[in-house]
Parts: structure tokens; C-alpha cells; sequence
């Protein structure tokens, strides 16, 4: 991952939660996939593995994350260790796990960084892995209105790709719907929340007060990432009316 990316960035500072709805939409998600003891569990892009620690706790048959950045999938595989706990090292497009074996597999925050074709072969993965029936959840960004002018969509994407460092491709909730149905897909629910990453508020909700803190100390300490992030909540900030959170809790046929 390039140093300039704004998920490196933060997480370099400290920030432990970098998912654009915050802590509790990745609550909802998880309430929404109903995970269980009796569940075969896939991560894509479990990251930092704040969402991987919430999972564990629900006790899953079996866990395996698969993260593609080869520094956080060692940092990973320090701490999630144990019977039927794993993480690959790898590309969530094409996961070593057998086909119809998932009872539950979700990702958050990664399918906004790729283009819409690629978006299409990670869900057709999600789907390959999962069991019939089996729940498929996603929490990424999401463009609003729901009928923006294309020129308008093709501004902000480029706007966000160009300060953030990386290729992020949001969708609005119509066209999230309809990449996840068309991979076979049925929706069971779906959530929404404005995208506040870099508020004050989010942050000490997310984080706790100790861990706000700590990050706020560690921006104050590093020139070059204080200015990243400021220019990054600058952004966030002129696209508050075009960008939100989403959530998605799909059933596979």
C-alpha cells in the first residue's frame, strides 16, 4: 500500500476504526449477517481487524480473513491465532477457500477502491464461497442522490481519487443494489449513514476518548501526516451532501 493512501495514513496515526459509517453501522452489518457458532466466517480486507475481534467474539465455527496488504496480513496474524482461525495473505478476486463452503462472508470498505468490473469479481467471489442461502455484507461509501447527473459522478470520483490516493469509485445505493443482485444476489437489508470518518464526534464515538487522544498526539507529531488528513476532512467535508455511508446485507440465491 502507498504511504500516501489515506487508509496508511490513518492508521499510521492510530485510527483503529476506518470504515466510513463508523463503528455502529459495522454493528448493524454484523447484527444484519446474524452470526452464529454454527457459522463458516469469510473477511475480505479485514485491515486493522476491528471488525475480526467483534467476530470472534460471536464464537464462529471457523474464521478465515484474507487481506491483500502483506504488512497488516502479518500484523493480523499475530493476533488472530487458534483453532479454525486463520488469515491468507491474498487477493480477495480469487481466495483460496472452497467453493459453497461460507455460511457468511463481508467486506468493508475495500470494493469502493476498485473500478465497477472489479467491484463485480469480488462479489461473484463472496458469492462462489457462500453456501446457498448464505448472508453476504458489505459497508462502503455511497453517492447521493440516488439520479446525480453522471458528470457530476465522474467529478466527485475523480476528486476523491486524486486527494486520497487511491481509486476509490463510489456508487449510489441503485447501482450498489444492482451490482450485488446481479451476481446472484437477493437484498435483505439495507442502511444508510452520513460519512463522518474525520469529525470529532465520529472519532471519540469510535474510538473512545483514550484512543482519540493518542491519535491526536501522533497527528501533532507528524507534519506530513497532519496535513494528509486535513486535506482529506477538507474533502470530506466539501462532498458531505454527495457521500454517505452504506450498509448491505444480501442473501445468495
Amino acid at each position: 500500500m502507498n504511504e500516501d493512501q489515506w487508509p496508511w495514513v490513518l492508521s499510521k496515526v492510530g485510527k483503529k476504526i476506518l470504515r466510513p459509517g463508523g463503528r455502529e453501522l459495522t454493528t448493524q452489518l454484523l447484527e444484519g449477517l446474524h452470526i452464529t457458532s454454527n457459522d463458516h466466517v469469510v473477511e475480505f480486507a479485514p485491515g486493522m481487524g476491528f471488525t475480526a475481534m467483534q467476530v470472534l467474539k460471536k464464537h464462529p465455527k471457523s474464521y478465515t480473513g484474507i487481506e491483500i496488504n502483506e504488512e497488516a496480513g502479518k500484523n493480523l496474524q499475530e493476533i488472530i491465532r487458534g483453532e479454525n482461525k486463520r488469515i491468507i495473505v491474498g487477493n480477495a478476486s480469487h481466495a483460496d477457500i472452497e467453493s459453497s463452503s461460507g455460511d457468511k462472508v463481508f467486506g468493508e470498505a475495500m470494493l469502493t477502491m476498485h473500478a465497477d468490473s472489479r467491484k463485480s469479481v469480488i462479489i461473484h467471489e463472496a458469492h462462489r464461497i457462500l453456501k446457498g442461502g448464505g448472508l453476504y455484507g458489505i459497508h462502503e461509501l455511497c453517492l447521493v442522490p440516488d439520479d446525480m447527473d453522471p458528470k457530476d459522478k465522474v467529478a466527485i470520483q475523480k476528486d476523491l481519487a486524486k486527494h486520497t490516493q487511491v481509486n476509490t469509485r463510489p456508487l449510489t445505493q441503485s447501482e450498489w443494489v444492482a451490482l450485488i443482485e446481479k451476481e446472484g444476489f437477493r437484498i435483505r437489508n439495507l442502511w444508510t449513514r452520513p460519512m463522518l470518518l474525520l469529525e470529532p464526534s465520529r472519532i471519540i464515538r469510535d474510538e473512545g476518548i483514550f484512543n482519540t487522544l493518542t491519535t491526536v498526539y501522533n497527528v501533532i507529531r507528524r507534519p506530513k501526516a497532519r496535513k494528509k488528513i486535513l486535506e482529506m476532512r477538507k474533502l470530506f467535508q466539501s462532498h458531505r451532501n454527495e457521500i454517505k455511508a452504506i450498509a448491505v446485507v444480501a442473501e445468495k440465491i
